[in-house]
């Protein structure tokens, strides 16, 4: 199963593309502590998966830090993810670039055939336009 239809699956599965809910649904905790300039990062421990994600982050930010997050835990469960800056966004390494491909094809499920730009997307998330546009044109 590729990322999309994973994506597609859960949504179906848990009826939202709300990263939050869909965690806190599957029991992975999220937890929202000050991180400085880290945006987040995911760790397991004892069999329990759990997202950090820095509260000081504006509220898209995290939303997309969720996602991202939330796509280590699932296509990646048996690993401990480096912690997530924007640069992060940039690399090469398969897991970031699958985790990104898992938030941009959660977050902007709904919005990639509304009024939304690409922009105003990146500038709202925090997230490179060319990364978005990448995805979207995918």
């Amino acid at each position: 199963m590729d990322i999309k239809d994973k994506v597609d699956s859960l949504i179906k599965q848990y009826d939202t593309n709300n990263p939050f809910k869909i965690a806190e649904a599957m029991d992975i905790v999220v937890r929202t502590i000050p991180l400085g300039k880290i945006l987040g990062f995911h760790t397991r421990h004892s069999r329990v998966s759990i997202i950090h994600i820095n509260e000081n982050a504006s509220t898209e930010q995290q939303i997309f830090t969720c996602a991202h997050e939330l796509g280590h835990a699932i296509l990646h469960p048996g690993v401990n993810t480096p912690f997530l800056k924007f640069n992060t966004y940039y690399s090469t390494s398969k897991i970031e670039v699958e985790a990104n491909t898992f938030a941009i094809k959660l977050v902007f499920r709904n919005d990639m055939s509304t009024s939304i730009t690409i922009k105003e997307a990146a500038e709202s998330y925090g997230v490179p336009e060319q990364i978005l546009i990448k995805n979207f044109y995918d």
